[in-house]
């Protein structure tokens, strides 16, 4: 029973944590249309900046959690304001081969400012060590701590969507954008500030997987796989979709990884083929929104 109940909670931190880093793929989709490839790369950017910021800046690891989304989110801005607004009423073929430039332009930079070796991070004193928790579970206490963000990011967006006039706003941007424009929306500022915001949200899972998993110039590439999984098994553009979406892969690996070792790594693609076959548009089906 204890492996079970082991199993379940490695899912659900690792379901939360990509929840974390699909979400903003999915609204970015949502609301601008367009499929960030890039995103990957700005989860690497995030943990990268986080391992500057303790390491060689001695900056605390909550005060780097503030910090290194926001620098994040700031590149974003500029990202947006050079090149993305140019082609957001293209075909979304364009915004793809854009953001994969986009990919290789970070992911060599990474290369050339932090070097091609792997770097680690601890994590901070108060989270280090175990907790035994009922059933005879003893589970590492940054992981209890990477559940409670994924939560508070979740109710969090939630509440941001549902009841908040920045909210309303951004759903109206993907329902109908000349409509809002009619409205008085400014939407250039409302797509801005969405893509940084997704930015934002992908910065924000990199620095807290980072004293978890090594920081090396191939996580983006590994992540944004991940996160197409989860927006292609919950369905694309839909925020409900994508929590769904984490929370089946998460059981894939933590059930899979478990009790299936053999198969674990093959396991999301065979579920991401069973869905594309049983429900093309995603379990959430085709026109789910924000």
């Amino acid at each position: 029973m204890s492996s079970l109940g082991l199993a379940l909670l490695n899912s659900l931190d690792i379901g939360l944590l990509l929840f974390v880093i699909a979400v903003g793929l999915n609204i970015v989709f949502g609301v601008l249309n367009v499929i960030n490839f890039a995103h990957g790369a700005l989860y690497m950017l995030g943990a990268y900046l986080a391992y500057s910021c303790i390491t060689l800046l001695g900056m605390p690891f909550w005060l780097t959690l503030l910090v290194a989304p926001l620098g994040v989110a700031v590149l974003a801005v500029a990202i947006d304001r050079l090149m993305l607004r140019f082609i957001y009423q293209r075909e979304i073929s364009d915004s793809l081969l854009l953001t994969f430039a986009l990919l290789l332009m970070i992911n060599e930079s990474v290369r050339l400012m932090w070097g091609t070796g792997i770097h680690v991070i601890d994590p901070p004193a108060l989270l280090q060590g175990t907790v035994a928790l009922p059933g005879g579970i003893t589970y590492p206490l940054y992981s209890l701590f990477v559940v409670g963000i994924g939560l508070v990011i979740l109710f969090g967006l939630w509440w941001l969507f549902n009841r908040t006039r920045v909210g309303k706003i951004m759903r109206a941007a993907a329902l109908d954008r000349e409509m809002a424009q009619v409205l008085c929306i400014d939407t250039k500022r409302v797509i801005t500030g969405v893509f940084a915001f997704g930015a934002w949200l992908a910065a924000v899972g990199g620095v807290v997987a980072a004293p978890m998993r090594a920081i090396d110039p191939g996580m983006g590439d590994k992540i944004i796989i991940e996160s197409f999984i989860v927006v292609v098994i919950g369905g694309l553009g839909s925020f409900t979709g994508a929590l769904l979406g984490a929370i089946v892969l998460g059981l894939m690996y933590g059930l899979g990884g478990r009790f299936f070792p053999e198969i674990n790594l093959v396991l999301p693609f065979v579920g991401m083929a069973i869905v594309l076959l049983l429900k093309p548009h995603g379990l959430m089906g085709k026109g789910a929104s924000l």
